[in-house]
């Protein structure tokens, strides 16, 4: 049976109350894109980007691009097996869970992925929702009015 047409780029998942929700799924692009052992970063409207991982054994993750510890940007990090490194301050961050392995602790945003034929989606309500007030954070004199010569 065939999947009716309005439900293509939606399925069907448990939220975290365990109650069945429909999500609509955003194709950001195909597993192939993404390097092996690397990311692959996810711009939005608002907020920080989300940053899509890739494993060696080519399972997808997706994290706000920002480690909990000083706001690193975790596309730019090692990733071996299921996790990242950040390359700020080498925190081991989970790929499946987005939290710091200990001794360090903290937890970035993470989203949901689902990949079907070699394409990656993520939640567009998720993409569109969680952590949207984060931007990331800018370097040099922002704001100051610089002194002519």
């Amino acid at each position: 049976m065939s999947t009716p047409a309005s439900l293509k780029n939606s399925l069907l998942h448990k939220n975290f109350q365990g109650k069945a929700t429909m999500s609509e799924w955003k194709r950001i692009c195909q597993v192939d894109d993404i390097p092996v052992l690397g990311s692959r970063r996810v711009s939005r409207p608002q907020g920080m980007d989300v940053a899509v991982f890739r494993t060696d054994q080519d399972d997808v993750f997706a994290l706000l691009d920002s480690c909990p510890h000083k706001g690193g940007p975790l596309s730019q990090g090692i990733v071996f097996g299921t996790s990242v490194a950040c390359p700020q301050h080498n925190w081991t961050i989970n790929l499946a869970n987005g939290c710091a392995k200990a001794p360090d602790e903290g937890c970035t945003q993470k989203f949901s992925v689902h990949v079907e034929g070699g394409v990656v989606h993520l939640d567009a309500t998720e993409l569109a929702t969680l952590a949207t007030d984060l931007t990331r954070p800018v370097a040099g004199p922002v704001g100051k009015k610089l002194a002519s010569a």
